[in-house]
């Protein structure tokens, strides 16, 4: 029977890239942190996406606050260690089919760039293929966004926490929570297979899970999974220099739809297979090959790139997207339960909020004041969206 410690000051639930940030910049504060998973480290979600840093993809809001927020840690914070992860700042270029589409790119374009966000619009398919030359002549133009980053999320998972394991913390993996403990309507710790744990602040960062974490204390938490898969091709001579997405991208990951969608996403790995997005559905936990879903995108793919026609699928994965109903992350101490504290429902966008995310909670797991004001990020709106 594995041994746990009977206390900690911050229990961590899920051993996924935002657990693993969280835990990172926790024990770097001084604090005593246990991570608990039930599984292995990154077997959620983060095993199962493409590792996106993006600022392009997010519209004006708390989201892109916290977005930027995250680019600054990962490009300051954490550059001593970018080579771990494989921090790549390849770029992002977002095309527009037709007019209309490149006059909506435009607009958020002007919004983004009026919060410093770099990004030059591209009013021409020429101007565009001068970043990707195979790119389809039809397409209207698009915009450039030189700081859309990508890393390995499964070398940032485990670097993270082995780093946090260098400031003092304990990861434990397969041993499960089964439980959080209350007494005087305060966290007092967590119930696992293994034993009890006290601890004064329980996080929960069971990604697509959260929602049954945040059940053991009673407490709702609507975050809902939402499955996308990832076609990857054979290696091929073509190059595909940056991260190159439809402007309905943007759209999609905002839309509240539970049907199945796809918007073509397309980049190239230095391995030289392409990886093909993206879809999104909400099916529950429903983990089954959907030959809809990958048709779908690799025909989208093609409307990026025909000349990537014939060219083998070698496989494809899918994973699930930690869904709010509102599109933003539960990130902060729950004020429905003193010592419950939530990094939940970044859907899409985990990897690259991962490290903004952690830092932040650890601020204010240690008494200070968050750089970033966490109010849009509460909790407990959750409770108020639901009964909107």
């Amino acid at each position: 029977m594995r041994t746990i410690p009977p206390r900690a000051d911050v229990v961590i639930i899920g051993a996924g890239v935002v657990g693993a940030a969280t835990a990172y910049f926790a024990a770097a504060s001084g604090l005593d942190v246990v991570v608990v998973e039930r599984g292995t480290i990154a077997a959620g979600t983060s095993s199962r996406c493409e590792g996106n840093i993006l600022v392009s993809d997010k519209e004006v809001g708390p989201e892109l606050e916290l977005s930027l927020y995250s680019q600054r840690v990962w490009r300051e914070d954490l550059a001593e260690f970018a080579g771990l992860w494989e921090f790549e700042a390849k770029g992002g270029v977002v095309v527009a089919s037709g007019s209309a589409g490149l006059a909506g790119l435009r607009t958020l374009a002007q919004h983004q760039a009026g919060l410093g966000i770099r990004v030059e619009v591209i009013d021409s398919i020429a101007g565009v293929a001068e970043l990707e030359p195979s790119i389809n002549r039809d397409l209207a133009g698009g915009a450039y966004y030189p700081d859309d980053a990508q890393v390995q999320p499964l070398l940032a998972t485990h670097h993270l926490l082995r780093l946090a394991r260098g400031h003092g913390a304990t990861v434990l993996t397969g041993t499960e929570v089964t439980g959080i403990l209350v007494e005087r309507d305060q966290v007092t710790g967590v119930e696992t297979a293994a034993g009890r744990m006290s601890a004064p602040a329980v996080v929960n960062c069971a990604g697509a899970w959260s929602g049954e974490i945040a059940a053991l204390a009673n407490v709702h938490l609507p975050v809902l999974p939402r499955r996308g898969f990832v076609l990857v091709t054979e290696p091929v001579p073509i190059t595909v220099h940056h991260k190159v997405y439809a402007a309905e991208y943007v759209g999609d990951v905002a839309s509240s739809d539970a049907g199945l969608q796809v918007s073509p996403v397309v980049e190239g790995t230095p391995s030289g297979t392409i990886l093909m997005g993206a879809s999104r559905e909400r099916v529950g936990f429903d983990a089954s090959f959907s030959a809809e879903a990958v048709a779908r995108i690799a025909a989208s793919g093609l409307q990026l790139f025909p000349v990537l026609r014939g060219v083998r699928a070698q496989r494809a994965y899918s994973g699930f997207r930690p869904y709010c109903p509102d599109h933003l992350p539960s990130i902060g101490a729950d004020a429905r339960l003193p010592g419950l504290w939530h990094a939940a429902g970044h859907e899409g966008a985990g990897v690259g909020l991962s490290v903004g995310t952690g830092k932040l909670l650890a601020q204010g797991l240690t008494g200070r004041t968050p750089d970033l004001d966490l109010t849009p990020f509460r909790p407990e709106r959750l409770a108020e969206v639901a009964a909107a």
